[in-house]
């Protein structure tokens, strides 16, 4: 009886594990048209529908196939970097991260995505959301690098 309240912590903590998608390391091309003129966000312009070339998604978004893996984001901390709730995010292992970069790391075994820099001088993972404090590392603290987010998905509700 005493193992139950074991295996619950157990299968609860696998529960709270992020759900990490490998692409394939060999992905089918997905060519799509691609226009050479620019959309104006503010006045509209003339048609433009000139096809400069085509665009592959797969080449575009995991240059790295074999580095690259895909999270999905739960809660609200990177708001201001433009990540929201439920949002895909394409994380590429290839890549040296660096200050600045969105990054997703793993603090004493607990995941996250934050912004890697400094607070007060001090090496710290930023939140893009100010009701969240900044995460100060401490040299004594387990910090591992997964990888750099290079692209956010989120859909537009529509």
């Amino acid at each position: 009886m005493g193992n139950t309240a074991s295996s619950s912590a157990r299968n609860v903590a696998a529960e709270q594990k992020p759900m990490v998608y490998r692409p394939s390391s060999h992905p089918l091309p997905l060519k799509r048209p691609l226009y050479s003129s620019r959309i104006p966000a503010g006045f509209p312009s003339p048609a433009d529908d000139h096809v400069e070339r085509s665009l592959d998604l797969h080449e575009h978004l995991l240059p790295h196939p074999d580095a690259s893996f895909f999270l999905r984001v739960s809660g609200d901390s990177m708001l201001d970097y433009g990540i929201h709730d439920g949002d895909l995010l394409i994380v590429d292992r290839a890549i040296d991260a660096r200050e600045g970069h969105i990054v997703i790391a793993a603090v004493d075994g607990e995941l996250t995505v934050k912004k890697l820099g400094k607070h007060a001088g001090q090496p710290a993972l930023l939140p893009g959301n100010s009701a969240y404090p900044p995460l100060l590392l401490d040299p004594e603290q387990e910090l591992v690098i997964w990888g750099v987010v290079r692209h956010v998905i989120h859909s537009l509700g529509q």
